[in-house]
């Protein structure tokens, strides 16, 4: 973790996906360096045990359900952030799902998968975002919002096209936020993330190969130049970084964090 002090004392941090994973890390991290966090996520039960966790750590936090690819969801989420902490000054859309649209021939899926999927991974982070953006235009102090994609976004997934493809929208996107509320001091960017230690992956691992996931998780770690899993705290000091006054000067860009693992072909 990091050890550069107090970067977001006085600020408060909103953060999706924030029960498990790279979404907990993150949430916890913020709180170590001063800021008040929001926590959102699906699950009630694991969103309560991370809050739990950050108040642990001394962190100022709040916990909200909230099913981030629903518009009614999203506005609640921003509006209570804002009447129990007064200002929003970091977003990290990180939520995400993997329950449909993975793991299947493009030509199995039906209509409402690809929906369900595409509202998961790609709406979410535009009505995030569309929420976000209008409270810190409204506040006229700017502010910093990091969206997480994926490195499979950056090209093919055989088995998995409409996670790939919407992660790699999740960039294109980030990219003309970016653009667009350059003027207003709102820097956006993305966290392209590799193999992270998560229940996400765990998961990955187990649909790969359910007789022998330890199995599966080796023959991925043989593909990283660093030669390991990431760590979920890795992923986290990148986003607080990002986050931070030292990128005062980055805004559209996509941080790959993967240990190597795209770096022959990008």
């Amino acid at each position: 973790m990091s050890t550069q002090g107090q970067r977001f004392a006085g600020k408060v941090a909103l953060v999706t996906g924030a029960s498990s994973g790279i979404g907990r890390a993150t949430a916890l991290a913020f709180a170590r360096e001063g800021a008040s966090v929001v926590i959102a996520s699906r699950g009630r039960a694991r969103g309560l045990a991370a809050l739990d966790q950050v108040r642990a750590h001394g962190g100022e936090a709040e916990f909200i359900q909230a099913d981030v690819s629903r518009a009614r969801d999203v506005e609640e989420l921003v509006a209570q952030a804002i009447a129990r902490f007064g200002r929003l000054d970091v977003a990290v859309n990180n939520a995400g799902a993997i329950e449909v649209g993975v793991f299947r021939p493009l030509t199995e899926f039906d209509e409402g998968e690809f929906d369900q999927h595409i509202a998961a991974n790609l709406k979410s982070v535009w009505l995030c975002m569309k929420h976000e953006v209008r409270q810190m235009m409204a506040q006229e102090s700017g502010g910093a919002i990091v969206n997480t994609s994926s490195v499979t976004g950056l090209g093919g997934a055989p088995q998995s096209a409409f996670y790939a493809a919407a992660k790699a929208a999740v960039v294109a996107l980030t990219k003309s936020a970016a653009l667009e509320c350059a003027s207003r001091n709102i820097r956006i960017n993305a966290l392209v993330p590799g193999a992270f230690a998560t229940p996400m992956l765990d998961t990955v691992f187990d649909r790969i190969s359910p007789e022998d996931p330890a199995a599966a998780e080796e023959m991925y770690r043989k593909r990283i130049p660093l030669g390991r899993i990431g760590r979920p705290e890795e992923a986290a000091d990148a986003v607080l970084w990002l986050c931070s006054d030292q990128a005062s000067y980055l805004t559209g860009h996509s941080l790959i964090v993967d240990g190597g693992l795209t770096a022959l072909f990008r």
